[in-house]
């Protein structure tokens, strides 16, 4: 808290500084509670006596309550906001406008009952699966409703156990170890000495590190517990919002201390208590508002406002759907229209009044009639059961693909997960995959590899053969080898994470044993799990660097015998920085088994002031110079005493060793001590730097909110105070600590970040021409360095400080303490002033850290590739690290061309992308010339030259401003693009480019949050469990543990859900064409006066019932080619789609074919039964049973798969209508008025001669379409057959 404390106090000093120059206002006591800023949407908490606090309880009055309600209906609600959802489908609102017409006397052509039943039965369904649906969602909500906090009461001035929906807005919570936090409450107090409290943010996010909180500082807490009872504050926020990293607001004490509040002081919803023991807090925002009377609620807290559940899509296929459905309504009124205008013609023949016809109704009138009634008979033109058949195929499907173990990761324990309920087909029409790099192809388990510092290379070698080592040894067990090879040298490096046992080498005997030509020690032979993170714990110190750190601690030092004259003092002060930036630059926390978390506490000294002074000006340190001159008094009024600055372990106490026995890694009681530490992380970069600084004794012991802990070599363990966390940004790219140096107690920032960040901020060289050649030797060879190792496929981060005046530094702090207080545009201030922060740096050195691939990448890019899909890379990283892992994972073959594209203006831009697509075009030109003529002289070409375009993230932006078509050209040229050094904006908006422009499906594929713009741009969004956390997963549509189950998930998933849907959609509009079409040939012989030849009962339930489920089974367990064909031979998938796609061609086809088979259907029976006496329902008996055969046998001649399940399932269909047309027809006897079915169908049936026409007009009917595909499959072989005998041959 001191640090907090002087910062309060210097901030108190500026503004004093201010008010006397008359810039900043001053404020009376009387109103000191009004606000310095004024925000357009805001929300104010007051608790205790304040100056208008009925009227703030007025207003609170508007944020009550905590109970979360996530159903979408109550029991008053369910059936008038369900049937108000399903009317929103146009086919329901169109058999709703049926069923009324069916009641108009004058076209009514059925029992108004039974004209409700599909519109019924299809709304019941529904509504069934909605209420199960939520009523699960209900119990849900009351267990979490119900769940008991304690809640302070100002009455009985205790706590108090409360449900959560009790809980309201300003309450004190008191919450322990492992409790879930139940609304967003601001952090007051926490049982840590340092005020930090650690969450856990599974619940929210997914990730399971530890996210570290800080109480709200600069306020008076009464006594060491926290009293609600006497804290009088006023909160000043934002309103609710689903912003998860950004909180804005201040909170003012009743004294008239005031502090700016962040996300770091609010722990969210559904979080979870870690390693604090209590924490206290109040309430800001709560789960729920009530909005409306009918209890429209509206969540508050960010957990709950981001809850948006299952994402839904429109299918491109429904799309076509669509287009489909509109044409079968152009044949129902086309159909209506001939049977109307038939109607008047016919009426007009008769001179004399007819039978059962008004005499005094005109034709005209009567045709009019007739066609309102047609609309109504010919209903089942519109499949309405079509709709609700591809939703339960859907869910079919969707079942399958989570429970293909091919797509389970054991060693992980996790499956697919399918977000997105409705786009299962469009993962079959894959054109464009756009994926990230980092996590997505590599692992994003990062391992320290190599390092450069002071412009010198410490290759690692031993560390580089241990990791080659382990590669051929996992190799060798898994049979496959993935490796990224050095474009400059014969040495490959491996892309695989392996594992060893820990080493117990100590600094000198490394040393030591480097002249040995790379002989590693036994204890590195033994292997454990390719998966296990110790292998980024290992790090073997390359003995150079060790010699130079050692001299730190040698005991010949002290004693001034020796000097080391190969070390200048400026490339050991260099080195010192270097690893004390790896160890303290980040944001990870410490622990052990035997203690929950590791904090900064303030220890003895190992070595003596006076012995460290000895250390530094043996080496003559500049910084040094500031040790001196920093007095005690200086100190004290600038930061704290200077015995503060420096502090150590109790197992130092002793002083230094005699032996350099001291400089062991590994070994001891205090080396077992560093072996137990563990290092909770945000992102694997840190935690392998942080390992390499322990490789090297700079090891991180502790952390506290203001403080680390951390060892030096051959010093011990100090303090170093943190006066700021500048964290990482995407769009700065670096982050920054501002910390008290604990040699020379002057302010320092260290930052690290990507080199194309940090080389634009480094400072000019100063001073004489010895100093300026010196830095322009270091800043050459690093960046050199950074460009080898970059090749060399390792990712890359360069290392750099500052060291600030306290004037300069004061002057910062001002604007920083601004940008924290304010609540409008905070973030943007917040970046403004780390921007000027971050100038002027000093360069220590850049990090090599290997990632290795995922496995099995280059081989799932390989078959997509052959599949007919184009994979594009978006990576942020450099481009030498993306094309050296684009070669590793075969995205780029040795023969291809690679096309650059790096402009330092727009004009350049433009006139470069034309002199590229120039040449990609005259190349095309030339090869399909040569390919000709090789063709003509009976040679075999080649492998065709194909292209790769790379084009850096600056060059990216301009082309999408105005290069964009040009750029579309090119790339569609070329085999594969990579776009490096790309912002999350740049992706999103060259998938957009993609999908909107070309017209084609897109995948997004990604693992980070920067990811998840392009995932929710693209038609089809997936998430990679990583270790980033779980925002893309979360905004994605499908979500997977590994890149290589693409393969499966669109080659085999892909093709059989498209294939199925959309023969299925096919097989439906066949089906109820063919049926419509009976009911019209039948108007040709009843007058066209809308009369059937069946009963209602047996038309409504036809396509409803007896011939709808057989569609449902074909639809998802129908198998066109086998899973192992598609996987083996990727090009099915493009061959097959191109070919089943269902253009317009193929749905007239079908229509043609429907009213074929419907012309024998009917016709057939007709001449059998003409002449004789037969009644209308008998004739239409055979028709009918004659129509169910053939649709039913329509589907086993398109079927690829016929199973035990499929057979039963037909017959139970056929013996179903059977069964039930002669109960009906015994039974019913008024069940369809104007017509008596009594014992027809039981006559019909006991005669051979309805056996006799049922079976001739099967055949007849379905024998063209069995021949069609007899002798397409003859002439035009099929993708599998195709495949089959390539095999063969």
């Amino acid at each position: 808290m001191e640090r907090h404390e002087w910062m309060r106090r210097q901030c108190r000093k500026l503004f004093a500084r201010e008010r006397d120059r008359g810039a900043v206002p001053t404020q009376s006591s009387e109103d000191s509670h009004i606000p310095p800023l004024k925000l357009k949407a805001k929300r104010t908490i007051s608790v205790g006596h304040w100056p208008h606090q009925e009227e703030y309880r007025d207003v609170a009055q508007s944020y009550k309550g905590n109970i979360i309600h996530t159903t979408k209906y109550s029991l008053l609600t369910f059936i008038p906001m369900n049937l108000f959802q399903q009317f929103h489908r146009a086919a329901n609102l169109y058999f709703l406008f049926l069923i009324l017409l069916n009641w108009v006397p004058v076209v009514e052509a059925f029992q108004k009952e039974i004209t409700m039943i599909p519109l019924l039965v299809v709304l019941t369904v529904i509504a069934v699966k909605d209420a199960l649906e939520d009523y699960r969602r209900y119990l849900s909500d009351k267990k979490i409703n119900n769940r008991i906090v304690q809640v302070y009461c100002g009455k009985q001035n205790a706590y108090i156990g409360k449900r959560w929906k009790d809980v309201q807005v300003g309450d004190f919570i008191r919450l322990s170890c492992n409790d879930v936090i139940p609304a967003d409450i601001l952090l007051l107090y926490s049982s840590d000495p340092h005020g930090i409290c650690y969450i856990e943010t599974a619940n929210l996010d997914g990730e399971t590190n530890l996210k570290q909180r800080q109480m709200v500082s600069g306020l008076p807490l009464q006594g060491v517990e926290f009293n609600p009872a006497s804290f009088y504050i006023r909160i000043e926020c934002e309103n609710p919002n689903n912003d998860l990293g950004t909180f804005r607001g201040f909170i003012e004490h009743y004294s008239g201390a005031r502090a700016g509040l962040d996300n770091k002081n609010l722990l969210l919803r559904s979080c979870t208590i870690r390693k604090t023991e209590t924490v206290v807090g109040i309430v800001v925002y709560a789960g729920t508002k009530y909005a409306l009377l009918l209890c429209d609620l509206g969540h508050e807290t960010k957990a709950m406002m981001n809850n948006s559940g299952p994402r839904y899509k429109c299918s491109h296929l429904e799309k076509d759907l669509n287009n489909e459905i509109l044409w079968c309504v152009l044949l129902l009124v086309m159909m209506c229209l001939i049977t109307a205008i038939g109607h008047g013609f016919w009426l007009k023949q008769f001179k004399h009044a007819v039978f059962l016809v008004d005499e005094d109704m005109p034709p005209a009138l009567a045709g009019f009639y007739v066609f309102w009634t047609m609309i109504i008979v010919l209903q089942v033109m519109i499949p309405i059961s079509l709709y609700v058949s591809i939703e339960i195929v859907k869910l079919g499907q969707i079942y399958f693909i989570q429970n293909d173990l091919d797509l389970y990761n054991e060693h992980a324990d996790c499956r697919i997960q399918c977000r997105a309920l409705n786009i299962t087909e469009n993962l079959g029409q894959i054109r464009y995959l756009f994926s990230d790099k980092t996590g997505t192809l590599t692992e994003n388990n990062m391992v320290f590899r190599r390092c450069s510092i002071y412009g010198i290379e410490y290759p690692h070698v031993e560390n580089g053969c241990r990791l080659e080592m382990y590669e051929a040894k996992e190799n060798e067990a898994a049979g496959c080898s993935v490796t990224v090879k050095s474009a400059c040298r014969d040495k490959s490096l491996s892309c695989r994470s392996l594992s060893c046992n820990r080493s117990s080498l100590s600094l000198h005997t490394l040393a030591a044993e480097s002249e040995e030509d790379g002989q590693l020690s036994n204890d590195f032979l033994p292997l454990t799990s390719a998966f296990c993170s110790r292998m980024a714990k290992e790090v073997i110190p390359d003995p150079d660097l060790v010699n130079k750190l050692s001299r730190l601690c040698a005991p010949m030092l002290l004693s001034g015998d020796v000097t080391f004259e190969t070390t200048s003092s400026l490339e050991l002060n260099y080195i010192t920085d270097f690893f004390l930036a790896l160890a303290i630059c980040n944001t990870v926390m410490v622990s052990s088994p035997m203690q929950p978390q590791h904090l900064a506490q303030p220890q003895t000294l190992s070595k003596s002031l006076d012995g460290i002074k000895l250390i530094f000006q043996r080496f003559s340190l500049p910084l040094f110079s500031a040790l001196s001159a920093h007095s005690p008094t200086r100190s004290r009024g600038s930061h704290g005493k200077t015995d503060d600055i420096f502090h150590s372990r109790n197992s130092y106490s002793n002083g230094p060793s005699d032996n350099e026995e001291d400089m062991r890694i590994e070994g001891g009681a205090e080396n077992d001590t560093d072996n137990e530490l563990m290092y909770e992380a945000v992102s694997p970069d840190e935690a392998a730097l942080v390992h390499a600084a322990k490789a090297y004794r700079c090891t991180l012991r502790g952390r506290s909110a203001d403080s680390v802990l951390v060892d030096l070599p051959g010093i011990g363990a100090m303090i170093v105070r943190l006066l700021h966390i500048l964290p990482f940004d995407s769009n700065r790219k670096r982050m920054s600590v501002v910390v008290r140096h604990p040699l020379t107690g002057q302010v320092v920032v260290l930052t690290k970040g990507a080199d194309s960040a940090i080389m634009n901020l480094l400072e000019t060289p100063k001073g004489g021409e010895q100093a300026q050649e010196t830095d322009s030797h270091i800043r050459e060879q690093t960046q050199k360095h950074v460009d080898n190792y970059a090749r060399e496929g390792l990712r890359t981060l360069c290392i750099a400080r500052k060291v600030l005046e306290q004037e300069e530094y004061e002057v910062w702090l001002k604007g920083q303490l601004l940008a924290e207080s304010n609540i409008d545009n905070r973030e943007e201030l917040l970046n403004v002033s780390a921007e000027k922060l971050e100038t002027n740096l000093t360069l220590l050195g850049t990090t090599g850290i290997l990632d290795r691939l995922q496995e099995d990448v280059p081989e799932t890019i390989e078959s997509l590739q052959r599949a007919g899909i184009k994979v594009w890379v978006l990576t942020g990283d450099k481009q030498e690290t993306a094309v050296n892992i684009a070669y590793a994972c075969k995205l780029i073959h040795p023969s291809d061309q690679i096309l650059t594209v790096n402009c330092q203006s727009k004009d350049d831009c433009a006139a470069l992308l034309e002199d590229l697509k120039l040449e990609v075009q005259c190349s095309e030109e030339r090869i399909s010339q040569k390919k000709t003529a090789e063709d003509h002289g009976g040679l075999s070409s080649g492998r065709k030259v194909s292209f790769i375009l790379v084009i850096d993230g600056r060059t990216l932006n301009w082309t999408l401003e105005d290069a964009s078509n040009c750029f579309l050209e090119l790339s569609h040229s070329c085999k594969a693009v990579i776009c490096c050094r790309s912002t999350p904006l740049q992706k999103s908006q060259v998938v957009r480019l993609i999908r909107d422009q070309l017209k084609v499906m897109t995948l997004a594929v990604g693992d980070g949050a920067n990811d998840v713009s392009m995932i929710q741009v693209a038609d089809v969004g997936i998430g990679i469990y990583g270790q980033e956390g779980m925002q893309a997963v979360m905004s994605s549509d499908f979500a997977i543990s590994r890149f290589k189950h693409l393969c499966r998930l669109l080659l085999v998933h892909g093709h059989w859900c498209f294939s199925r849907l959309a023969n299925m959609m096919l097989y439906f509009i066949y089906k109820n064409v063919m049926y419509v079409n009976l009911l019209f040939w039948y108007q040709f012989f009843c007058g066209f006066s809308g009369s059937v030849m069946t009963n209602s009962w047996v038309l409504i339930l036809f396509n409803l019932f007896f011939t709808s489920v057989p569609p449902l089974i074909y639809g998802i367990l129908d198998k066109d080619i086998p899973a192992e064909q598609l996987m083996r031979v990727s090009e099915l998938y493009q061959a097959v789609h191109a070919s089943e796609a269902p253009p317009p061609f193929v749905f007239w086809f079908t229509v043609l074919d429907a009213f074929y088979q419907s012309l024998v259907c009917f016709f057939v029976p007709y001449f059998a039964y003409v002449g004789s006496d037969i009644g209308e329902l008998a004739f239409g008996s055979p028709i009918n049973a004659s129509a169910l055969l053939i649709i039913l046998l329509h589907q086993v001649i398109e079927s690829h798969t016929l199973t035990w399940i499929h057979v039963f399932v037909l017959v139970v269909s056929a013996g179903s209508y059977f069964v039930f047309v002669l109960l009906f027809s015994v039974c019913c006897l008024t069940c369809s008025p104007h017509s008596n079915p009594v014992g027809v169908e039981m006559l019909q049936m006991s005669q051979p001669l309805f056996y006799i026409v049922c079976a001739l007009t099967t055949v007849t009917a379905v024998m063209p379409r069995l021949l069609f595909r007899a002798l397409h499959n003859t002439m035009h072989l099929s993708a599998l057959m195709q495949t089959a005998l390539r095999e063969v041959e």
